[in-house]
């Protein structure tokens, strides 16, 4: 794993001051430089949230939507995000770590330095998203559609990308061969220049009507 293909990690202070989600104000939604730990937040709509060098340990965001939201240096630990709204939101230097990612939904987002790491992130949607230096390590991505995403230096490493969706997204230079699925929606000429393992491309090769030969 080169420099150049590793996301820059979140750049937090050394000592963050706890502080509590109702110290947000909702006419200037911004949160910064605190940690917000074992809360619930529900319910909350806010356009243009804005957070930055903050970390959060145990939170439970529940039937929220933070469209066109701005993150930079956060830090998410062991939270429940699921179903959680990010249309059209802006990530840079963000951390999942642990979270349970059911749903979430980051479509038309900019994500750019993120990593996701030992997350549940099933039915999650990145419709025509840009992705660029993200890694999502040991997260199971089951049924979640990447459709006309944009992906630059991406990193899948030991996912669990069952009936992931595709289409309409070039695969060029992704490395998918630690990875595992039953079943995979791409189309034939995106997958050109996609490293894959030696069995993976036998079942690749089955989409082309080939019979490999032991």
């Amino acid at each position: 794993m080169t420099k150049e293909t590793t996301p820059e990690a979140p750049k937090l202070p050394q000592e963050l001051e706890p502080i509590s989600w109702l110290e947000l104000d909702p006419d200037d939604p911004e949160l910064s430089n605190g940690r917000i730990e074992d809360a619930v937040v529900e319910r909350e709509e806010i356009t243009k949230l804005v957070l930055s060098k903050m970390l959060f340990r145990g939170v439970k965001f529940q039937q929220c939507a933070f469209p066109k939201a701005d993150l930079t240096d956060v830090v998410f630990d062991s939270c429940d995000l699921s179903n959680a709204s990010f249309k059209n939101a802006c990530f840079g230097r963000v951390v999942f770590r642990g979270c349970k990612l059911t749903g979430l939904d980051l479509t038309e987002a900019h994500v750019g330095n993120v990593r996701f790491e030992d997350c549940l992130a099933s039915l999650s949607l990145f419709e025509d998203a840009t992705l660029k230096q993200v890694r999502f390590e040991r997260t199971s991505l089951t049924s979640s559609n990447f459709y006309n995403c944009a992906l630059g230096k991406v990193q899948l490493l030991e996912c669990d990308l069952s009936d992931v969706d595709f289409t309409q997204t070039r695969l060029a230079g992704i490395d998918i061969s630690t990875c595992t699925f039953d079943n995979l929606h791409v189309s034939l000429p995106s997958l050109v220049g996609c490293q894959v393992s030696p069995e993976q491309a036998i079942g690749f090769a089955a989409l082309l009507g080939l019979k490999v030969k032991r």
